[in-house]
């Protein structure tokens, strides 16, 4: 069965997309999905082997991952365990422009449903809202069926090798000065400054964008782990109706697009039809790549707080145009061999291996000090996964012992569920379970973070060319995968548009509401983005509804950290309960007033986007753009601010167990990422933030990593 939709799943998108204003989408739990072989080898899944490890990493993503492969390149002895299994080399997760795809496979897709509000009322409000219908299918929208249960916001992460590094974006972004020096403050830990936390990125980075001469700032690295191309803007400009919106977009911004304009009418004038041909797109192109070639990764002193629009840095490798992640290379150390045909490294990766705690000897020391850890072994233990047993026992009880340190890489959700069911945690909510108490540490599950993400689509009257020939893999003869698997080329035309993750420029700005740096990143997609919701790849862009391009405005260094991570129950398999408490929901005055300071900024994120389509001049006679998305009757700053309350999402959740100053009773960890009361335990993810970082968090978690190995082999010395 080739087909990812079925014909009537397909005819339900298009009728979606067509309807705009609405989601009203129902989707089976398990959906089909199609059986192409995978690419290339991955992992078999098995559970640890039988003998001891001097460090156990729970846990592949971000994270986990390059932690282990540090560790294993210095001569230790390392297990990783990840939950699920590796699909590393699927269609979806290697072609840049399928990571929605990717989110939705069923064998890594965890699907958690998270309550922005608690508040049932204004929950309700969100068109994305997910219930489970009285026949086990889900439903996203504001009618649901009689008897359906309300679920929350669907949220999906990854269960796999890899983690969330598998279905991301590909957005390699590096945080800003401050993010760093706050923690270096906050810790008084000198390694924590900016600029020796660049370090990390030069470590880690091989950029194939620049060559170091073309670096000014020194801001690169060149031999690194992680891939980094460019978003390749010859791609769109054959199409005038993209040429028009990033024209409109600089023009916004004040830059003089004069000499671009009067090349492209020029060209248009002995050309008359909409798609221009090569020869003539290549002088757009240049002209256009010279417009947008600021670096956002660049390392001036005004790069955090400097207005930039921009093209968007790729986690994207050249010459084949796949997505870069830490799973590659943990793959390839932890299957390196010598000539003699012995595994080089000490790395054994442990998959389908469910931790249900982390063990302790509290009888021979002060402290109580992490030894190893319990596991369940088995396909699909952990309910968010879609296929995971809602009731029962499941998988084979195991356990590894690490002589010496544990470290939790679980993620913001998994992290703090660990640690509480391992009894580290508030010993109230600890005891409402019967888990024994092993330290009281009321921080963990605490200070919840998210960004505020919101899109404004607008239809055009006909298709975008971009992905004219893309059937996103719902065909066996997709001409756009074939163009895509084409011999390696560094020229990502040669592999054509499934060599882009599909968002063209950003702009980097500070709202009104903003401190010294960037608080807004608005990006430009062509597709109808509106959030997540299951079905969601259904909508965005579909092989007949080709035809919408959404700014998507991400509210960074948003205000709100009232958001908790509770267990439900002390079954290691149960989703915990995920609370936002969006915009201040329940809070004093003082939240009250940082809801509102968000909500401005969002409001001006959109504002500029509606700014841009309003002013646009389609360089194509007779195209026209209609904002669909807020609908054109959700007008006034306050009707935005409601649409923003109602819809807002965000997919980078972080702070769960934070870093903090010794004397500060809900800090989970000291800055060298040591759990706070126990010895041999360490959380290394984006739960250890204190304050949720940058614009998007893949590359600030990288860094981190790079500096937790340093910890690490330091105190191991």
């Amino acid at each position: 069965m080739k087909l990812t939709v079925t014909l009537a799943l397909l005819s339900v998108a298009i009728s979606i997309v067509e309807a705009q204003a609405e989601i009203n989408l129902t989707v089976p739990r398990v959906p089909e999905q199609n059986d192409y072989p995978p690419n290339g080898p991955q992992l078999p899944a098995s559970p640890p082997p039988n003998k001891t490890y001097e460090y156990i990493i729970v846990g592949s993503g971000a994270g986990g991952s390059p932690l282990a492969a540090r560790l294993a390149l210095a001569g230790h002895s390392v297990l990783l365990i990840d939950a699920g299994g590796d699909y590393s080399t699927l269609r979806e997760v290697e072609v840049p422009s399928l990571y929605i795809g990717a989110s939705e496979r069923n064998e890594l897709s965890w699907g958690y449903f998270v309550r922005h509000y608690d508040n049932d009322t204004q929950a309700k409000r969100d068109k994305k809202l997910t219930y489970l219908t009285p026949d086990g299918e889900y439903y996203s929208g504001v009618s649901p069926p009689e008897g359906s249960e309300m679920l929350g916001n669907y949220y999906p992460r990854v269960g796999g090798l890899g983690g969330c590094t598998e279905h991301l974006a590909l957005l390699p972004i590096t945080p800003a000065k401050n993010d760093w020096n706050y923690i270096k403050e906050l810790t008084g830990d000198p390694n924590w400054d900016a600029e020796n936390m660049r370090g990390y990125f030069r470590k880690l980075e091989r950029n194939q964008y620049l060559s170091p001469i073309e670096d000014v700032t020194r801001a690169h690295g060149f031999n690194g782990w992680l891939s980094t191309t460019i978003e390749p803007l010859a791609l769109y400009v054959p199409d005038l109706k993209m040429v028009s919106i990033f024209l409109s977009a600089a023009t916004s911004m004040g830059i003089q697009t004069d000499n671009i304009l009067n090349t492209t009418r020029k060209l248009i004038s002995s050309f008359a039809d909409k798609v221009l041909p090569s020869n003539y797109t290549a002088q757009i192109a240049e002209k256009m790549t010279k417009l947008f070639e600021y670096d956002i990764n660049n390392d001036s002193p005004n790069r955090d707080s400097t207005d930039a629009l921009s093209r968007i840095p790729l986690s994207v490798s050249s010459p084949d145009w796949k997505r870069s992640s830490p799973r590659n290379w943990v793959y390839e150390i932890a299957t390196a061999k010598n000539a003699d045909g012995s595994k080089k490294y000490a790395l054994d990766i442990a998959l389908n291996t469910l931790v249900t705690k982390v063990t302790f000897d509290t009888a021979s020391a002060a402290k109580p000090r992490a030894t190893g850890i319990d596991y369940l072994y088995g396909e699909s233990l952990y309910r968010a996964d879609p296929r995971a047993s809602a009731t029962g026992d499941a998988g084979a009880p195991g356990s590894v012992t690490a002589t010496r340190e544990v470290v939790v890489a679980g993620g913001t959700f998994n992290t703090p569920q660990i640690l509480k069911l391992s009894g580290v945690g508030p010993a109230a909510e600890l005891a409402a379970l019967s888990i024994p108490v092993i330290k009281d540490l009321p921080g963990v599950g605490t200070n919840l973070q998210d960004r505020y993400e919101v899109g404004v689509s607008a239809a055009a009257s006909t298709n975008f060319t971009l992905f004219k020939e893309c059937t996103f893999i719902t065909t066996p003869d997709d001409p756009c995968y074939a163009s895509w698997a084409h011999q390696p080329s560094p020229n990502p035309l040669a592999h054509g548009p499934y060599a882009t993750n599909g968002i063209a420029i950003g702009l980097f700005a500070r709202s009104s509401a903003a401190g010294p740096d960037h608080d807004l990143w608005i990006g430009g997609v062509p597709g109808l983005f509106q959030g997540y919701f299951p079905g969601m790849s259904r909508t965005v862009v579909t092989p007949r509804a080709k035809n919408y391009f959404t700014w998507l405005v991400l509210k960074a260094h948003s205000r709100n950290n009232a958001g908790t991570v509770t267990l439900k129950s002390a079954d290691p398999r149960d989703t915990p309960h995920i609370a936002f408490h969006s915009f201040g929901e329940g809070g004093d005055a003082a939240r009250q007033s940082d809801a509102r300071k968000d909500l401005r900024a969002a409001v001006e994120g959109m504002r500029w986007g509606i700014k841009v389509f309003d002013n646009v001049v389609m360089l194509q006679p007779g195209e026209r753009l209609e904002r669909v998305w807020p609908p054109a009757n959700v007008s006034t700053d306050e009707e935005l601010e409601q649409w923003v309350r109602d819809e807002a999402w965000g997919h980078h959740a972080s702070c769960t167990c934070p870093i903090g100053a010794d004397d500060d009773p809900m800090a989970v960890l000291d800055g060298q990422f040591r759990v706070r009361g126990v010895d041999g335990l360490r959380v290394v993810d984006a739960s250890a933030f204190p304050k949720i970082p940058g614009t998007f968090p893949v590359m600030a978690i990288y860094m981190l990593a790079e500096k937790a190995a340093e910890d690490i082999l330091s105190d191991a010395k």
